[in-house]
């Protein structure tokens, strides 16, 4: 199943980009049929506006080609003789007429004396108001000494404006690009949850099926009616029974306990605690647990101010699971370093382990309800995947912040920063 969602996932990617590709590709190359089509039209207006212009002074026409294309929406028209601004603009407004050219536009005539564009005029077939621009900023062209030159600002969105059915169907073709994107989300989102909810399932068989295993194999020794006769065997399997059952409740605990913390978001018990004090609290309950793997904790309390407000309960559960996961993923060498210090306004605790660390790939996962790091069929670290995310509601509700700094095979630092 899992192949056939990365199959779907990767050939969808591909058509996707596919689309997007030949769809760009045909858009611009209507934009650049409908632009040659435009600049032809142009190109043959200015001919005949230069021709009309020699004709009307009974001079010599220009060359074959007298106009010069300079960039995409600016031309220049060489002229063999001074230009009167009205003549020009009547031939300029009646050749575009003839050659449909509706595009607003604004021109400059050269003056070879002065070596600038001492006239300028914006025109517009919407708008019959001329708008004097007394050196317009146009640029120059060496070759000629007698010229105009002649800009369309509007070009671009005029062209797209003859290919809007192209930019209708491409934006059609975005809704459906989106839409399936949308959709390949939610796949790998499902696929995700699908995942994350088999090794919960996976985990808590394994958690549980354990003890169960143990108290029932007690059970039938103590069963034995001879049990009686042996009072050291029986205070032992009594004493497994007691542990595993204690086991238990921690597990049924763990999950009740995240319950707990959603539900009441808003219900927390706000008072004043000292941070260092909760700290050593809780570190010297988890010390011997420590001590028996032959590792410790190295205490760095430098924070000069350590009162901050919160819920008691919850702020040990925090420091407690962060710990535990530090002594959990720390197989080697348990060797966990707690800190404190203030900076800017704020309390920051940091909690440091040796351990395996955590790939990048998975530090934004690792608050993920459920989520564990994901290590084949191996079950060597007990849990459900809860007590990150129970420690990230803690932090929410208490409107603090949380940072994770990892890299594989040198540890974990996780940070939690408290405003003061």
């Amino acid at each position: 199943m899992q192949k056939k969602i990365r199959y779907v996932v990767v050939l969808g990617t591909i058509s996707l980009i596919g689309l997007i590709i030949a769809q760009a590709y045909w858009l611009k190359q209507a934009f650049d049929i409908q632009e040659k089509k435009i600049d032809q039209s142009i190109l043959v207006a200015l001919i005949n506006v230069a021709n009309d212009m020699a004709s009307f002074s009974k001079i010599d026409a220009p060359n074959p080609n007298p106009v010069v294309q300079l960039a995409s929406d600016y031309f220049v028209v060489n002229i063999n003789d001074k230009i009167d601004a009205n003549v020009l603009e009547h031939y300029l407004i009646l050749e575009f007429k003839k050659n449909g050219i509706n595009l607003d536009f604004d021109y400059g005539i050269y003056d070879c004396y002065s070596d600038q564009i001492v006239y300028g005029n914006y025109l517009s077939f919407k708008d019959s108001k001329k708008k004097n621009l007394i050196g317009v900023d146009l640029p120059k062209y060496e070759d000629y000494i007698y010229y105009f030159g002649i800009r369309f600002p509007g070009k671009i969105n005029f062209i797209a404006g003859n290919i809007k059915y192209w930019l209708f169907s491409s934006l059609i073709l975005i809704i459906v690009i989106l839409f399936f994107s949308v959709t390949l989300f939610i796949i790998l989102r499902q696929k995700r949850i699908s995942e994350i909810q088999k090794n919960f399932i996976n985990n808590m068989t394994h958690e549980f099926k354990t003890p169960i295993s143990t108290i029932k194999v007690s059970t039938e020794v103590l069963s034995n009616v001879n049990i009686i006769n042996n009072p050291k065997r029986l205070r032992k399997y009594v004493d497994i029974i007691i542990k595993e059952n204690e086991r238990l409740h921690q597990q049924v605990e763990t999950i009740l306990r995240m319950a707990d913390i959603e539900m009441e978001t808003n219900q927390i018990n706000i008072r004043t605690i000292d941070i260092h004090e909760t700290i050593l609290e809780i570190a010297k309950q988890m010390e011997l647990r420590v001590f028996d793997e032959h590792g410790g904790f190295n205490y760095k309390l430098e924070a000069t101010n350590s009162i901050i407000s919160a819920d008691e309960l919850h702020l040990k559960n925090l420091i407690s699971n962060l710990l535990d996961n530090a002594i959990k993923y720390s197989p080697n060498l348990i060797n966990i370093s707690i800190a404190t210090k203030n900076q800017n306004n704020q309390l920051v605790i940091s909690i440091t382990d040796l351990g395996i660390g955590i790939s990048k790939e998975h530090q934004k996962y690792i608050f993920d309800k459920f989520y564990r790091v994901p290590k084949g069929n191996i079950h060597d670290v007990k849990g459900f995947g809860l007590g990150l995310n129970y420690v990230l509601n803690v932090v929410k509700n208490h409107n603090w912040k949380i940072e994770v700094k990892s890299e594989i095979g040198k540890g974990t630092i996780i940070s939690v920063i408290v405003p003061q």
